[in-house]
């Protein structure tokens, strides 16, 4: 069975995106830095609920030797790594005249340095599960980096959160180069995602912020991971951006 990792996946649009991986067949490490328990609840659930395997695995993906022992621990569980989706990401509301260097550099290196320490760790992996599928019809290894509507659009009290989204789309484009033809590289874009994360919005916020969204929902993790099983499965698509976000930003 192929198997994938998924970072930042105890919950949310990480877990979500875990759990289609495993209903599409596919051995998951589940990735965390301090929830645990969530973890291991999103691990047991999919060993109980599909064919798949989970496993949970703590690493702060920031740090590269964390982010190489993620990798191992997969290769360890699963025997290799097919898939690889960066999504763990942290945020925070500050105005940039009270932003600290040091905050600045935590969401930049979560965000951005944790999908190039993954990234590069599970290289040698996902090379040689495409050199191990040559010739077969199935799409090519592929890694998938959970960005935002913010790195299209900027956002003036998190700065640095759409300045590292940004950033995930240049990694994107440059590694589809690099990586070709053995390996896609592909980025989803989404919007306001009913999430743990966004729990604490004013009803009037979330009033302002539908008015700006055609359809007048807000998106759920399971459609977010929707296109990332998509992208996963797209065997000629790759340094693109997919944008889910109710049409509130047209492309």
């Amino acid at each position: 069975m192929p198997a994938a990792i998924v970072t930042g996946s105890s919950r949310g649009i990480g877990r979500a995106i875990a759990e289609r991986f495993a209903r599409d067949g596919y051995d998951v490490a589940v990735n965390y830095v301090e929830s645990a328990q969530q973890a291991r609840a999103v691990a047991d659930a999919i060993d109980e609920e599909t064919d798949a395997d989970a496993v949970a695995v703590r690493a702060d993906v920031s740090d590269a030797d964390e982010a190489a022992d993620l990798v191992d621990a997969t290769v360890e569980a699963f025997g290799g790594v097919d898939h690889v989706v960066n999504n763990a990401g942290i945020d925070q509301h500050v105005f940039t005249e009270d932003l600290s260097p040091a905050d600045f550099d935590r969401v930049m290196d979560t965000n951005v340095n944790g999908a190039f320490n993954v990234t590069k760790a599970a290289l040698p992996h996902l090379r040689a599960s495409a050199d191990a599928a040559a010739g077969d019809p199935a799409p090519t290894p592929s890694v998938t980096n959970v960005s935002s509507i913010l790195a299209h659009t900027g956002a003036a009290v998190e700065c640095h959160y759409a300045a590292s989204k940004a950033g995930l789309l240049g990694l994107t484009k440059s590694h589809a180069d690099d990586f070709a033809p053995e390996i896609r590289v592909n980025a989803v874009a989404p919007g306001h995602v009913e999430t743990d994360m966004t729990a604490d919005r004013t009803e009037a916020e979330k009033r302002e912020e539908l008015a700006a969204i055609p359809l007048g929902t807000f998106g759920q993790p399971e459609q977010i991971a929707d296109a990332v099983a998509y992208l996963r499965d797209a065997g000629f698509v790759t340094g693109e951006t997919l944008n889910v976000n109710g049409g509130e930003l047209m492309r």
